[in-house]
């Protein structure tokens, strides 16, 4: 028995990846978009053979192209009949300290992870509102609620502009009694994933990804609003950072 419909966008690597992977042996059908198709060739044959009663349908997109955002969700809930999750997780974690030079890093992270985010948005919503129904699911990150030193500057700054559209948007629903439309804004701590591998430095709190990705999973499911997750230790730090002076905050990452 079908759980539902879900797309997960990043979905070729990763916590997006893995995501397909728990939402499929919960019993969604899943849309997974991704550049590098590929990968979603793999991981779609992975899922088949795992679980035999999943459809599971696969959609080149660069979530950059505004164009495509829209015309492919368009064409995932025609295919799918209709879309119940849209889970907005495609991103980039490049960076570097602002005045360097490399400035270019920086608007590559803004430009997919913010633009980016309010046109799949965009497309998600225009098929809830005709729906009259769904659950938008924004990716944020702990980061999102302090500003961070060095190459984490702009990857921070993009992780706080989509909470605060999460936030907006579910302030808008709430306004309208006739569309059941749900926002949730997950805010990840360190999970264990290709965006961070290459990381030399030892990073406090990390957890690996399947038991992760696991607490994202049951927010989304929760239909939280907002959430911190893994609720150990995230939920505490998360409001300490939020009032901490910035130098204690520093030091607790």
């Amino acid at each position: 028995m079908t759980h539902g419909t879900i797309v997960i966008t990043g979905a070729s690597s990763g916590l997006g990846a893995e995501m397909a992977r728990q939402f499929a042996a919960l019993g969604y059908d899943l849309a997974l978009c991704a550049r590098r198709t590929d990968r979603l060739d793999g991981l779609q044959a992975e899922i088949a053979a795992a679980h035999p009663g999943r459809r599971v349908e696969i959609y080149a997109l660069d979530v950059t192209d505004d164009d495509a955002v829209i015309a492919v969700t368009k064409k995932i809930a025609a295919d799918l009949g209709g879309i119940d999750k849209f889970v907005v997780n495609a991103g980039l974690g490049k960076g570097a300290p602002v005045g360097k030079g490399s400035h270019y890093a920086n608007k590559e992270t803004l430009t997919t992870n913010v633009l980016g985010a309010f046109v799949q948005a965009e497309a998600a919503m225009q098929v809830f509102r005709e729906q009259k129904r769904g659950h938008l699911v924004i990716i944020s990150s702990v980061t999102s609620v302090r500003g961070f030193p060095s190459s984490m500057t702009a990857y921070a700054s993009s992780k706080a502009a989509v909470a605060s559209m999460g936030e907006g948007i579910r302030s808008e629903m709430m306004g309208k009694p006739d569309l059941d439309i749900d926002v949730s804004v997950i805010c990840p701590g360190y999970i264990r994933s290709e965006m961070n591998e290459k990381v030399e430095q030892k990073v406090k709190f990390m957890v690996d990804t399947e038991p992760g990705v696991r607490s994202m999973v049951e927010a989304i499911e929760a239909r939280k609003a907002h959430a911190f997750v893994p609720a150990k230790p995230w939920a505490a730090l998360g409001r300490v950072m939020q009032v901490a002076p910035l130098k204690v905050v520093r030091k607790l990452m």
